[in-house]
């Protein structure tokens, strides 16, 4: 297994991780539960986010931009609602 197949696996648990915490906060029944989760939740997608920069120095998760018709056709759509 290569490198980068290792980070991809972890940056995929990593935002499994970070969705049961969101969702946990979600259904906390107590302030407290609530506050446990929310901080959880911060830690991980504080951990996602350097994963992902890590993987993005190394060329191994690249983004396209959106091109820029799309993004005005979109913003039009919602403000019409």
């Amino acid at each position: 297994m290569q490198d980068r197949d290792l980070m991809q696996d972890i940056l995929m648990l990593e935002k499994g991780v970070c969705d049961l915490y969101m969702h946990g906060s979600i259904e906390a029944s107590t302030q407290n539960v609530n506050q446990a989760f929310r901080s959880a939740l911060g830690e991980s997608l504080s951990l996602q986010q350097n994963i992902y920069q890590q993987m993005s120095d190394m060329g191994w998760y690249q983004t396209d931009c959106a091109p820029e018709d799309k993004v005005t056709q979109l913003k039009m759509k919602f403000t019409q609602q």
